[in-house]
């Protein structure tokens, strides 16, 4: 399926250094949301909206911005695979994930793959705003609960630290294993991630034969228990 690049919008003037921030989301209202609230912060431009990984990527080879934020459901990519490969390609641009996702279920696998910051869409104005000028100070930002966990875990030692069976998974797999913990049904995950009902189906083959289950009933009843249990199986 071909996907449209949405034009970047027209942007208020601003002061010479300004920040140029790189909006990637593909919910318009969600993407045009956060773009109006960070341009009319003081010392910060969006340079530009897109709506898919390969128009980010096309975006900051043209004129890498200073810093991009980044949603996790891109449709027909990951973005965790795009931010592997902003990370891979353009590492001195920092980028903060901006996600519904759970963040006690992905911060770590965003860091992982190169983000320097994970907040929930659920926070709010505020939050996203203090998290943008975090990362763009060469800080890490992560709420204070995640902050907490980290710490607990390095404590902790890697060789103590509990197993999760979902790192097993592949990103595109753990982004469709929260979707049915969060009981979305193929048809419906296919829609939200614009791929086929054949694809959903051959995912959720692939995760039970990963993690073990037998059949759907345990699929959905693993996934269900990992999302309300903070991520772990």
């Amino acid at each position: 399926m071909k996907t449209r690049t949405p034009a970047p919008r027209a942007s208020a003037p601003r002061a010479p250094g300004a920040k140029r921030i790189l909006v990637v989301d593909d919910h318009p209202m969600t993407r045009h949301g956060v773009a109006s609230l960070l341009q009319q912060q003081p010392g910060l431009k969006v340079c530009g909206e897109v709506d898919s990984a390969r128009a980010a990527l096309a975006a900051v080879r043209a004129e890498p911005p200073d810093l991009i934020v980044v949603d996790l459901s891109l449709g027909e990519r990951s973005g965790l695979e795009l931010i592997k490969d902003l990370h891979a390609l353009h590492p001195e641009v920092p980028v903060l994930v901006f996600s519904m996702h759970y963040e006690s279920l992905y911060a770590e696998r965003a860091l992982r793959a190169g983000a320097r910051g994970y907040l929930m869409k659920s926070e709010g104005a505020a939050p996203l705003i203090a998290a943008v000028r975090a990362v763009l100070q060469g800080k890490v930002y992560l709420s204070e609960a995640m902050r907490d966990r980290a710490v607990h875990q390095f404590s902790r030692g890697a060789a103590q630290a509990p197993r999760d069976n979902a790192s097993l998974l592949s990103d595109r797999e753990l982004e469709i294993f929260e979707l049915i913990g969060r009981a979305q049904g193929t048809r419906q995950i296919a829609r939200r991630l614009r791929v086929s009902v054949s694809t959903v189906e051959t995912h959720r083959s692939h995760i039970k034969e990963k993690l073990g289950l037998s059949n759907s009933t345990e699929l959905v009843h693993a996934a269900a228990n990992w999302g309300g249990g903070g991520g772990s199986l």
